[in-house]
């Protein structure tokens, strides 16, 4: 398969370098390279530069950086290196007279293919109640862990046929982040971002091979991947009334051990509002998607339908079933400590579930007015998902065109004065938990607002964004496990803490810079941009979520098959 094959030569080719010279941390690049076409830089600390072929260190490229900029947050000085007219292919590497050298970076085409695969792939190593073996996960293989054959239902969840204490099966989907549990909410998101990448770019979804046990059957990889966690939600929906459970989970965390070693008691937890609707937006979403493949999967796509329908109905008949994780270990025991997803405002959920049930039945009830402003998707804000939906599906109207456009255009406006040239950092408020998302996400966006305006810069911005995560950025980290030079080694995530392998699980997200810090680690800077620590102690900034991975998938799947556009 020739992009797993160049996915190994991408990472031995900067470690055989280094081997003779350390990259310089004070050069700051998209570690993985560029596209001949498109733009490049790097945010350095001198005021010339050069670019020398890797193989003979031959000067292909000589320029003078930027003018000096202080960071907003740090007070730290740095200078733009712009080498976007070299659009030679090959291995190179960036150098700074007294300030040294780069790791090894490529100029080609498909540049992040590698990437793509490696992100999407990040999904699999997550998969409960199956074995990960040698032949599709390599050194991270291990046993099956969490069943979830024998699930109880905790009290906060009971019903008249489904009484505290009964058994039900619930077996595959995802493990949430590094933790072992299942949440509805989180897989919400995170399945609608996968969900509307192949509704957006089909042809390049139908092309892409992970090296998946499924490869090469009659679905393309990523279906094949959405289809093992959709599966899992179907089952968290009551068959008795619609209501869909909030989450699966054991009634605390799981110490730093493999999966097949935790072997708590699981439970599904509480009906809730959030839940059902993000239940329903994503089978609504699902049943179109695949209703292209009635042969392969006879029925599923009516499921779907009828699943999200039931699901709206019951959120109409409980519009305020909050999830209060305190209020119920007040009532019921055992207590519940895992991750609460708790969210007190569901108008953006109906606006999303409402968006696609609307586009999948075309069902005047479910014709949803879209709340505005912009606000970049979070597990907790899903509204806009629903206007990308909207906009894709040809009903958008032209006020919901203009408000993404004002967005891209004032974002593109600030990271002009960026040190390092990106949307992302541009504001003080795009440094929360799970930053390096947010990132992503805004490259999403940026690139429906390409969509609908033809507007290159954004396009161009969505690539910054891109290049952020993979080293351009006040940290020097490309966040992406595997994924570079100077990458996380030691995530929040417990296969990679506990299996004894000094690489952890590649193709995952870590969470970004976070100012909170609320793990009480130490930090090596409380900057506002730098304060990152690679230490699996720290949940709040090193830690991965599948709502992190998706939003990376989508991005770099998209430039890829964007690419001749630059």
């Amino acid at each position: 398969m020739r992009t797993s094959r160049f996915f190994s030569i991408l990472l031995l080719a900067p470690i055989s370098f280094l081997q003779a010279q350390s990259p310089s941390g004070d050069i700051r690049l998209n570690q993985a390279g560029f596209y001949p076409a498109a733009p490049k830089m790097a945010v350095v600390t001198g005021q010339t530069f050069m670019v020398r072929r890797a193989g003979d260190m031959a000067v292909v490229f000589r320029g003078a950086a930027g003018a000096a900029q202080r960071s907003a947050y740090s007070g730290r000085e740095s200078r733009v290196a712009d080498f976007s007219a070299l659009q030679d292919t090959g291995s190179f590497v960036l150098e700074v007279p007294g300030a040294g050298t780069s790791g090894v970076f490529v100029i080609r085409p498909a540049v992040h293919a590698p990437l793509v695969v490696a992100a999407l792939k990040g999904f699999y190593y997550q998969r409960t109640a199956t074995e990960l073996t040698k032949a599709y996960a390599g050194p991270w293989s291990r046993p099956a862990g969490h069943p979830d054959t024998a699930v109880l239902v905790h009290p906060s969840a009971a019903g008249p046929k489904r009484v505290s204490g009964t058994v039900i099966s619930s077996p595959g989907g995802w493990y949430d982040a590094g933790d072992y549990n299942k949440y509805i909410v989180n897989c919400g998101i995170t399945m609608g971002t996968l969900l509307s990448l192949y509704e957006d770019h089909p042809a390049y979804c139908r092309q892409l091979r992970t090296g998946i046990p499924e490869s090469g059957n009659a679905l393309p990889d990523l279906l094949d991947e959405i289809l093992f966690n959709l599966r899992w939600m179907l089952t968290m929906q009551d068959p008795d009334d619609g209501g869909v459970y909030h989450k699966l989970t054991n009634a605390a965390f799981d110490g730093t051990v493999m999966p097949h070693e935790a072997r708590k008691p699981r439970y599904v937890v509480q009906k809730s509002t959030a839940a059902a609707l993000d239940f329903a937006a994503v089978t609504a979403q699902a049943a179109r998607v695949f209703a292209s493949f009635p042969d392969e999967l006879p029925g599923l796509a009516d499921s779907c339908v009828q699943a999200a329908e039931r699901a709206w109905q019951w959120a109409v008949q409980h519009p305020e079933i909050y999830y209060d994780q305190q209020k119920i270990n007040r009532h019921s025991d055992p207590d519940i400590s895992t991750g609460g997803y708790g969210d007190r405002n569901v108008r953006d959920e109906f606006a999303w579930a409402g968006a696609e049930l609307f586009i999948t039945t075309k069902k005047e009830q479910y014709r949803p007015e879209m709340p505005m402003p912009l606000q970049i998707p979070t597990w907790s804000q899903v509204r806009w998902l629903g206007c990308y939906r909207v906009l894709r599906s040809g009903y958008a109207t032209d006020s919901l065109k203009r408000e993404l456009e004002q967005w891209a255009g004032d974002r593109v406006k600030q990271a002009a004065q960026n040190p390092y040239r990106t949307v992302m950092g541009a504001s003080a408020r795009d440094f929360v938990w799970g930053s390096n998302a947010v990132a992503a996400n805004q490259g999403i966006a940026l690139l429906y607002a390409y969509r609908i305006s033809g507007n290159k810069s954004y396009l161009h911005h969505a690539l910054a964004n891109l290049d952020y995560l993979l080293g351009r950025n006040a940290t020097g980290y490309s966040f992406v496990t595997g994924i570079g030079t100077r990458t996380p080694m030691h995530p929040h995530h417990r296969p990679s803490q506990a299996d004894g392998i000094t690489a952890p699980v590649p193709g995952l997200l870590a969470g970004g810079p976070n100012p909170g810090r609320q793990d009480g680690c130490k930090y090596p800077s409380a900057a506002a941009d730098e304060a990152y620590t690679d230490d699996d102690c720290s949940y709040a900034s090193n830690e991965i979520a599948i709502n992190w991975n998706a939003p990376l998938v989508y991005l770099a799947a998209a430039l890829e098959a964007l690419e001749e556009e630059f």
